[in-house]
Parts: structure tokens; sequence; C-alpha cells
């Protein structure tokens, strides 16, 4: 049986299918937190990321409703990054992320020393 035929219609599924990859889910955080970040900025912060990843990436999220891209007709050339109304609707999901994260890097930390004692 084909994979999108039985779970096609699967809400975890069709979730991370748009949002799968590695930095997808970074890039949402740090627009999240950011609010509006510019290119070279969002770049900068997600180093070792190529350029062509993080293009492509945020076409993606932009393809699927989930970021704003607003280009200034300026020179040099300005371009700003946000999440949509509907890029917004993840924020819970990123703190609880960020959350999960933090304590399980806490308790990855407390492990080494306890195990280094």
């Amino acid at each position: 049986m084909d994979f999108d035929v039985k779970f096609g219609s699967c809400p975890i599924y069709y979730t991370i299918s748009k949002i799968e990859g590695k930095w997808k889910w970074v890039i949402l955080y740090k627009l999240h937190k950011s609010k509006v970040i510019r290119y070279n900025r969002l770049w900068d912060e997600l180093k070792p990321i190529a350029h062509r990843t993080l293009s492509r990436q945020l076409k993606e999220l932009e393809a699927d409703g989930l970021v704003h891209r607003e280009q200034y007709n300026e020179i040099p050339p300005r371009v700003e990054y946000s999440l949509t109304p509907v890029g917004e609707t993840l924020a819970p999901i990123l703190e609880l992320m960020s959350e999960w994260g933090a304590e399980q890097l806490n308790n990855c930390n407390s492990n080494s020393v306890d195990k280094l004692s």
C-alpha cells in the first residue's frame, strides 16, 4: 500500500510533511522569537546552514503559508521574514519543544556529571 494513501489524511503526517527537515523547526523558532528578521541576520544566527539550504527552506515555508517574505525595493535590497498568522499558530508547539529540549539537556548534563563523580 502506498504511504500517502495510507497516511495522507493523518494530521501528524500532514504536519511533518509541511515542517520536515532539520532546519525548518529552527527557522520557525527564530522567526517566532524575532518577530521580524532580515535574511542575513537569520543566516548568521543559523550558521553553519548553507545559503542555498536556508533560501530553499524559507521558500518552502512561504509556499506552505507559514512564513511571510517582505522585499523592499531599496539599494541595497532588504528582505525581511516573519511568521504568518498560520505560522504563529505553531508558537505553543515551538515553545513546548524548546522547554522539552532544555529539560532533556539538563538531564543529560546532570547524568554526565553523576557519571564523572
